[in-house]
This record gives structure tokens, C-alpha cells and sequence, in this order.
């Protein structure tokens, strides 16, 4: 098996009204670093989905890839669950 040093991250899609391109909301769990407190945080990354497979709500597996643009840097893994319309 090949080891890869890609990282791999799991998020919603929040935006798809661009074309190969939608906008991920990554959510993470922190403690404040202060007062102890369990802080949830969320970061938005753009993707690269080349069959715009992909639509607003689905959970999706994204990887780091080579910069196909200013802001992406990332691309679709895998759907991993579909959103009910």
C-alpha cells in the first residue's frame, strides 16, 4: 500500500454556484487555550470537482493537491453522504 503525506480532510459543502468549483466547511474541536472551554471552529476551503459531482449539504472527503488556482489547493476525494432535495 502507498503511504501518501497528503492530508485529508472531511467537511460540508456550503456553496455550488461555481463551475468545478465548490466552497467546504471544515469544522474542528479545540480547547481555548486560556480558559479550558471546548471551542468549535470552522474553516472554508474551495475545491476543485471536476464532474461537479458534488451539491450544497453533502459531506464530502477533500485532499490537498498542487494549486489549481489563487485559492484552490484542494480537491474532491469522495461524496460521502448525499443530501436529501
Amino acid at each position: 500500500m502507498e503511504k501518501s503525506n497528503r492530508k485529508i480532510l472531511i467537511g460540508r459543502v456550503v456553496s455550488d454556484k461555481m463551475e468545478k468549483t465548490r466552497v467546504v466547511s471544515v469544522q474542528r474541536v479545540a480547547r481555548h487555550s486560556l480558559y479550558g472551554k471546548i471551542v468549535r471552529k470552522n474553516k472554508k476551503y474551495k475545491i476543485h470537482d471536476e464532474n461537479n459531482q458534488s451539491h450544497k449539504g453533502d459531506l464530502v472527503k477533500i485532499v490537498e493537491s498542487r494549486p489549481m488556482s489563487k485559492d484552490k489547493k484542494w480537491r474532491l476525494a469522495e461524496v460521502l453522504e448525499k443530501t436529501q432535495l
